[in-house]
């Protein structure tokens, strides 16, 4: 009897899976590429470079995430010199270490995933450089997960095999944003706010083609004569009316009618005209999207914060910090096997952060007081290594 492609009789696939889910992503993605499913071009352009809002977003989270010490320490002993500081603070010879953390936040915030790729000479990592997520995309396994990347620029690829050897780590580093509809992509922040920033976007433009219009709301010719126009009349009008009474250059232009034609404007209901507090809104959701309070964005209307202070501390503790650390993390485990068998850690010097001397400083004051703690138990409660 002959056997259907899908039927019961087929032979098991000869591969062993080390999990019980990796049958399952290997049936969705085995040995193909996988293009990042969505237009990073599009959010790229409607969002970060013409959408002010978005724009100041993603630059108030980025530039705070460039600004992170990192403060690493190796078996649990805080170390100041060590060359993955050294590595972290020059990434490259046109990049500085503020520079790469704020690129990479700034792709996750607008793609929901970066990518650093680590150049080795002689078993050693010597620099990183941060690739655009748009040229890249993962390249699947038998196993479902990525074995390699392609990095697409100029018409030329490259491919990126994720094989490392002793002391050298795979060539790139992927930080996805949780995505629960992908399992190699993430989802960026601008997507969820897509909707608010094309309300946004549109408001403005509505607002542009009325101050083209003379600020005024349109308005009906009414032919009061016998019959109809004829169609040559009409094209006539119709194009006197767009030669030479539209654009904010022929503001407060007379108009001068004749052959029965009468001009009654159409005029817009207060309601209609509230296109300020819609776009108001707009930009609230946006914020939202990227855990911004609106307040420091100066949109009117927003007093949850009962200071700017406030503010700046909820920015810090809800979405830069929990970034930053995602990242110097991701970058620790990802290039500490290749400076040596210590156990690595990198975290944000808290201390350094303007935004939060006022709790710090109250935390200090409580750990200094309690005698009964050791100074090594101190430097911990305060997030600082053991003393080396």
């Amino acid at each position: 009897m002959k056997l259907f492609p899908f039927s019961l009789g087929r032979a098991a696939p000869p591969e062993a899976k080390a999990s019980r889910t990796k049958a399952l992503v290997a049936l969705l993605g085995a040995a193909r590429a996988q293009w990042t499913p969505r237009d990073y071009g599009a959010l790229a352009r409607e969002g970060y470079q013409r959408n002010a809002v978005a724009y100041r977003c993603v630059r108030l989270i980025a530039q705070g995430v460039g600004e992170l010490r990192p403060v690493l320490t190796e078996d649990g002993r805080e170390t100041l010199a060590h060359p993955l500081l050294d590595l972290l603070a020059q990434p490259n010879p046109r990049l500085s270490g503020p520079g790469l953390l704020e690129a990479l936040a700034s792709h996750l915030l607008l793609a929901g995933n970066a990518y650093v790729e680590a150049v080795s000479v002689d078993e050693a990592v010597r620099e990183l450089h941060v690739l655009r997520p748009d040229r890249m995309r993962v390249v699947s396994g038998p196993d479902g997960w990525a074995q390699a990347y392609d990095y697409t620029a100029g018409g030329r690829a490259v491919r990126f095999v994720q094989e490392g050897g002793a002391g050298v780590p795979p060539p790139i580093l992927h930080v996805a944003l949780f995505n629960p509809l992908d399992d190699h992509y993430g989802a960026p922040p601008l997507e969820a706010a897509q909707m608010a920033l094309d309300l946004h976007n549109a408001a403005g433009a509505w607002n542009k083609a009325l101050l083209d219009n003379a600020a005024r709301p349109s308005g009906a010719l009414v032919y009061g004569g016998a019959g109809n126009l004829s169609d040559e009349q009409f094209d006539r009008l119709k194009e006197e009316l767009e030669a030479n009474f539209s654009g904010s250059a022929n503001a407060g232009r007379p108009l001068l009618l004749e052959g029965g034609l009468d001009w009654r404007p159409l005029s817009l209901t207060p309601k209609d005209m509230d296109f300020l507090e819609a776009k108001n809104a707009a930009a609230r959701e946006i914020a939202l999207a990227f855990g911004v309070p609106p307040m420091l964005l100066g949109i009117p209307g927003d007093a949850t914060y009962a200071n700017y202070a406030e503010a700046s501390r909820v920015l810090w503790r809800q979405a830069i910090l929990p970034l930053g650390r995602r990242l110097l993390h991701e970058l620790c485990l990802w290039l500490g096997p290749a400076f040596g068998p210590g156990r690595l850690a990198l975290e944000p010097d808290i201390d350094a952060i303007e935004a939060l001397h006022g709790e710090r400083e109250a935390l200090w004051r409580r750990v200094g007081e309690a005698s009964f703690l050791t100074d090594d138990e101190k430097r911990q409660a305060v997030g600082y290594g053991v003393r080396g």
